[in-house]
């Protein structure tokens, strides 16, 4: 387990994604691999409230229900740590006061607890004041309906500012970010990367698989039959492929799988606590569970693909 810095969190060296569930992962292989997770030492659980409000004939909520109803079946909610989001979520859209006080009750009625251990907003809102959003989580945490805050998809100087402003009121801090990272999206490095580390602040990248070129089932000349294939067609390139040459070598001389080597790299990475990764069977929850350590030669050698 790893100690989330300014918590007292302890988390498991993945973070289990849910914005598969309801969507591409029915309820019973949702459930399946919920309890495979967390029956092999996984404990952290990330979803937000609009997960999966793009599916047809959704309106968001389907993840937290599932995760909810698993949870509450188990009857064992301290011994894991979830997390949450609010901002994107069609009918529950922005960080006004009013609307995260309503999403978080609503999250929780979902997810069947009374407390939420890490709400992220899951975007910035140039509308509302970073003053009133930040008393409006202050609030939540005063209250025991959430324990640590943290922000996703905000830029260097919104999130620097943010953290200024609740240090100078003394309210409860942003703990950490969840932002687009991996092998092939580096844009991170150079823009948020320095204000974590100036803050001490943890990162949990998603998409830490680029969408699922990085577990090696796309290969040059194959067709892959998934609903994020389009999302993948920009790293089908000269570089994304000698990348996969890279990976293959490597899970091969560790044992291991290629998702499994690349969250690797993630997980070594400056700032970066613990990579997410989702998972809609139980056959491509094994091969993101396995932890593997790279050498420093070999994390060279991906950093420079």
């Amino acid at each position: 387990m790893i100690n989330l810095a300014n918590t007292d969190l302890q988390i498991s060296p993945l973070c289990l994604g849910g914005n598969v569930f309801g969507w591409t992962a029915d309820v019973v292989d949702s459930e399946a691999v919920l309890s495979h997770f967390v029956g092999n030492g996984g404990n952290f659980i990330d979803t937000a409230d609009m997960y999966s409000q793009w599916g047809e004939g959704h309106v968001g909520g389907e993840s937290e229900r599932i995760i909810g109803n698993w949870l509450k079946r188990r009857g064992d909610r301290n011994s894991i740590v979830l997390a949450t989001k609010v901002a994107k979520m069609d009918k529950r859209r922005g960080l006004s006061a009013q609307n995260i006080r309503a999403a978080c009750e609503e999250s929780l009625q979902r997810l069947k607890t009374d407390y939420i251990d890490l709400y992220y907003a899951h975007e910035d809102d140039p509308k509302t004041s970073i003053e009133e959003t930040l008393e409006a989580f202050d609030a939540l945490v005063q209250e025991g309906k959430v324990r640590y805050i943290a922000a996703s998809n905000f830029t260097a100087l919104r999130l620097q500012e943010s953290i200024e402003t609740s240090k100078k009121a003394g309210m409860t801090c942003y703990v950490a970010a969840q932002d687009h990272y991996n092998l092939l999206e580096r844009d991170y490095e150079t823009s948020l990367k320095p204000t974590m580390l100036q803050n001490s602040l943890s990162q949990f990248p998603y998409f830490g698989l680029a969408r699922g070129f990085l577990t090696g089932k796309y290969r040059l000349g194959k067709k892959v039959n998934s609903v994020r294939s389009r999302g993948v067609a920009g790293y089908q390139s000269t570089r994304g492929w000698k990348l996969l040459e890279k990976l293959d070598t490597l899970a091969q001389q560790h044992q291991t799988t290629v998702s499994a080597v690349a969250l690797a790299w993630l997980r070594a990475q400056p700032t970066v606590a613990a990579p997410i990764a989702s998972a809609r069977n139980l056959e491509q929850l094994k091969e993101i569970m396995l932890v593997v350590e790279l050498s420093t030669e070999e994390l060279e050698a991906l950093s420079n693909s």
